[in-house]
């Protein structure tokens, strides 16, 4: 799926989802109760598993 995409575009991705994963920080710390807590902590999992997956992607075109 995303195996098409440019080193710029997954840079692009990268930036999209560092700042994503910024803003989650932000409401995760202005956020109380358990069920956003919850929420906040599995959205960021999956950015950050999005991350990871974006950044080994751009590492293999670089070899």
């Amino acid at each position: 799926m995303d195996s098409t995409l440019s080193a710029a575009e997954l840079d692009d991705r990268i930036a999209i989802l560092r700042d994503n994963i910024r803003q989650l920080i932000e409401q995760a710390t202005a956020a109380s109760g358990e069920s956003n807590e919850e929420r906040t902590a599995n959205r960021l999992a999956q950015q950050n598993e999005e991350l990871d997956r974006l950044i080994a992607q751009r590492d293999a075109l670089g070899k």
